[in-house]
């Protein structure tokens, strides 16, 4: 039989063993979450970084805007104004069968005034937030249908619900670059916008009936970037489909905040 003293080393060899096998397994949790929360802070950190990057290029690019609705407004719809005047002063004093062509130059002149300040409203930023979203894409969509561009419908479901101003601005630049890629290269003839309200998130869909186009193939594409950068800025859910020759179609989900 062992004795005492083996017993008690043998004891003793036992606690030592577990005793290092805790420690081990201790410091190896302690370094795993030391770790993980390091890689946690650096994620946590980049998407900060991303974060105010992205809300940075925004602010540039909606001060650059609203420079040039200064511009058109101000500047260039002044500019027509003023021709306008002068084609004025002219009728009066041309032979009778010019001045048929002067009405219709100033018609078309009166109608470019026109225009110059519809679009200067959907690009500064000050006119949208005082507007609101939904008369702001009411506006798009209305120009559209005077300039003859396609046939575009507007639909409201739900109740419409209050959003933050700065969220209001980054989802009519969402839909608005959507437009800008329907009218310069999808070749519809109709657009649609629906803009449900829901209790808690407000769902937009808009879709046309325009060429459509591979999205595996145009992943690069800086609009399509744009879009769904701001998207992410949102906290929304954002997704686009498209085939060639059925069309394309956006689904966005915005979380309305209590």
């Amino acid at each position: 039989m062992l004795q005492r003293e083996d017993i008690l080393l043998i004891i003793t060899f036992v606690i030592v063993i577990f005793v290092m096998v805790a420690f081990v397994v201790i410091f190896f949790i302690a370094f795993q979450r030391r770790k993980n929360k390091f890689i946690m802070e650096r994620l946590e950190a980049e998407k900060k970084f991303e974060k105010e990057l992205t809300n940075s290029r925004l602010e540039i690019q909606e001060q650059t805007l609203k420079n040039i609705a200064w511009e058109l407004h101000d500047n260039v719809g002044q500019l027509l104004s003023v021709a306008n005047i002068q084609l004025n002063m002219l009728q009066g004093h041309v032979p009778e069968e010019v001045k048929g062509q002067i009405k219709e130059t100033k018609d078309v002149v009166a109608a470019t005034v026109q225009e110059v300040r519809a679009l200067s409203k959907t690009l500064n930023t000050e006119i949208i937030q005082n507007n609101g979203l939904i008369k702001s894409v009411r506006t798009e969509l209305e120009r559209f249908n005077r300039l003859n561009f396609l046939h575009a419908d507007l639909k409201i479901d739900g109740e419409e619900a209050t959003i933050k101003g700065e969220d209001e601005i980054i989802i009519f630049r969402i839909l608005q670059e959507f437009f800008s890629n329907v009218i310069k290269h999808a070749k519809a003839d109709n657009l649609f916008v629906n803009l449900c309200y829901g209790e808690n998130e407000l769902e937009i869909m808009v879709k046309d009936d325009g060429v459509g186009f591979d999205t595996s193939v145009n992943r690069d594409n800086s609009g399509l970037h744009n879009m769904k950068s701001r998207a992410n800025l949102l906290g929304a859910t954002y997704e686009l489909t498209s085939e060639p020759g059925k069309g394309t179609k956006l689904n966005l989900v915005y979380p309305l905040k209590s």
